[in-house]
């Protein structure tokens, strides 16, 4: 066997980068204070950034990043967890493919209601004018009880890696690290030919959120 690149530099930069802010955004948002919700906002637009990144990507992305390539039907998942899926597994295995999908959901939705919110007090969401005050609040509340499921669905991933790493003996952290992983007869990814793309992306996504934000 021989390592095979299987996740290109943009994918592993969206890993890290939104450990990073996810971490930011539930510290403040449990924290609370003036300074500390300043900066529970601008890491919300970086996840927010982040995940149209991501959702975009496993559109358009080649190899393990693409939603086709690792998102299984019910009956290779039940396969899966009997331990009858022979084939070697090249990034996400079927139940890390649905804990990917939900995570990034629960996300997407702590973002946008997020976009929305406000405390009555000093804060409120960007987008706040657009809708009336009852919506406002209906959809502050659905953004503080979601976090309760990002930080379930987080440790529920955590623990996952944890098992995976000490039981299993699958390096999955110095994979996400390296993007390598020793596979035989699989073919990896090139890294190249999506690095300019990943950037090109990640700045439309950026520009993107900035104007939703700051102009509408």
């Amino acid at each position: 066997m021989e390592k095979k690149l299987i996740w290109t530099i943009p994918v592993r930069l969206f890993h890290w980068l939104l450990f990073v802010f996810v971490s930011i955004s539930l510290y403040t948002g449990f924290e609370g204070g003036i300074t500390e919700m300043d900066y529970h906002m601008l890491s919300g637009y970086c996840v927010l950034t982040l995940i149209l990144f991501r959702v975009i990507w496993g559109l358009i992305a080649k190899g393990s990043a693409r939603f086709s390539h690792f998102l299984k039907s019910p009956g290779i998942i039940w396969r899966y967890i009997k331990g009858q899926e022979p084939k070697p597994i090249v990034g996400h295995n079927p139940l890390g493919a649905l804990s990917v999908v939900a995570i990034l959901m629960a996300l997407l939705l702590q973002t946008s209601t997020g976009l929305f919110a406000n405390d009555d007090i000093f804060l409120e969401g960007p987008l706040t004018h657009l809708v009336s005050y009852g919506t406002s609040r209906q959809l502050t509340a659905i953004h503080k009880n979601n976090m309760w499921l990002i930080c379930f669905l987080v440790g529920l991933h955590l623990l996952a890696v944890l098992y995976y790493e000490i039981i299993k003996k699958d390096r999955l952290v110095l994979t996400m690290i390296t993007g390598k992983k020793q596979l035989a007869a699989v073919t990896g990814t090139n890294e190249q030919h999506q690095l300019l793309l990943g950037l090109v992306l990640i700045v439309i996504c950026s520009a993107s959120t900035y104007c939703l934000v700051t102009y509408l």
